[in-house]
């Protein structure tokens, strides 16, 4: 039986200002990625894209062990994180997301 593939989950959110970013970045810091990290995460990394920079965005990025892990963390622990960020920031900030499989690590 091959081993677990770990996942990569990537929330990226567009945000309208520098305000904006200074704040949401405070709210990730603050308990949001601790959270995640306490919903099974392995680790928790949260970045300012720089280049290009044609608009504001932060990602934050989540190492899961396993598909299995990720998928109870998607239906127990992000429902209410979701919720929380929907609340705090609303319509001002767009969020994507995307799961990976990690292929290779060094």
């Amino acid at each position: 039986m091959p081993p677990p593939v770990a996942i990569v989950y990537t929330v990226t959110a567009t945000l309208p200002d520098a305000a904006t970013a200074d704040e949401y970045q405070g709210w990730l810091g603050a308990g949001h990625i601790q959270a995640v990290v306490a919903g099974c995460a392995k680790e928790a990394c949260v970045s300012r894209l720089v280049d290009p920079r044609t608009t504001i965005e932060v990602e934050a990025r989540y190492l899961f062990p396993n598909r299995d892990v990720f998928d109870q963390y998607v239906a127990k622990v992000a429902p209410a994180l979701r919720g929380e960020g929907i609340a705090k920031f609303g319509e001002r900030v767009r969020f994507t997301r995307r799961v990976a499989e990690v292929i290779a690590t060094a």
